[in-house]
């Protein structure tokens, strides 16, 4: 089904097809903290329900396909898998808790510090050096979340958010920098599959118990529902949809824009109307990953 519907990238028009496949991956994407924030649950049972809902879409795909998930699996493969899988859950179930505590604006620009982060681990971990353009982007991140932070009062929800929000953006950090470096060469389809039903037995021990407590409407299945099919198994599979009629620096730019979309849709359903003095911070933050995205397709 996810397959099946996608828009067609080649037909008469391929270029502006696929841009507007990119955008709304794009639009997809942002679209994951307003759906986490109309939950009403906790970040461990909306983590265990994307998780879910994310792999039987993901599994029934693959079966569309003839693709077999189990194929060529190894104990080092199964290893990779469980350790990108647990960054996986460390990644979403601080950023629903981001969006819980602090909305889904300051939690969205938090997670957007993830390009710094990985500049900071391949220099740390890997003695890679960083160039003049890493360390301004180092520079515009840190400068953009001194003007998104509302305070520096702990106290303050809006602090705590952003707080978790950048844990978000590490541990997506360490996410991609251990998918480049342990799972490169591997099939996609088959590391995300198996990646969220990681996340799912993780934290399926907090999402039952939080569920004994807590008590979800229909609607907050339905979010689930769309949370796991729509902005994560079918986002990811027209980013890489888009990526046929685009090159990878227009397509990452593009993606780059999640932040804008999510604050957008946040201001308009929720009312979460930014300063000022967090345009100005967001501004920097987007500028930073486009800038990123852009030097990163040039050097490949």
């Amino acid at each position: 089904m996810i397959a099946t519907q996608a828009p067609s990238v080649g037909s008469a028009n391929p270029h502006r097809n696929a841009l507007i496949v990119a955008h709304i991956a794009a639009v997809l994407f942002g679209l994951t903290g307003i759906l986490g924030a109309l939950i009403h649950a906790d970040a461990s049972i909306i983590t265990f329900g994307r998780a879910t809902f994310a792999f039987i879409a993901l599994g029934f795909v693959a079966g569309l396909q003839g693709r077999r998930m189990l194929h060529a699996l190894s104990v080092r493969k199964l290893s990779i898998m469980f350790l990108t899988g647990a960054l996986l859950a460390c990644h979403w179930v601080t950023f629903f808790t981001a969006v819980q505590v602090g909305g889904v604006a300051v939690a969205t620009l938090g997670f957007a510090s993830f390009p710094a982060f990985i500049a900071l681990i391949d220099l740390i971990a890997f003695r890679e050096r960083i160039g003049a353009g890493e360390i301004m982007l180092l520079l515009m991140v840190s400068a953009g979340l001194v003007l998104v932070v509302p305070s520096f009062d702990l106290l303050d929800q809006g602090t705590v958010g952003l707080l978790w929000g950048l844990a978000s953006g590490l541990s997506f950090a360490l996410l991609a920098v251990a998918n480049r470096r342990a799972a490169a060469g591997m099939d996609a389809m088959q590391v995300a599959f198996w990646q969220n039903v990681v996340v799912a037995a993780l934290v399926a021990p907090f999402a039952f118990s939080n569920l004994a407590t807590t008590s979800l409407q229909p609607s907050d299945w339905l979010y689930l529902a769309l949370l796991g099919v729509f902005c994560t198994g079918l986002s990811q599979y027209l980013f890489v949809k888009s990526l046929e009629g685009l090159q990878a620096r227009t397509a990452g730019m593009i993606i780059a824009l999640e932040p804008v979309y999510a604050i957008a849709c946040a201001w308009w359903l929720f009312g979460e109307q930014p300063s000022l003095r967090m345009f100005a911070g967001a501004a920097l933050l987007v500028l930073a990953t486009i800038l990123t995205a852009w030097q990163k397709a040039s050097a490949h």
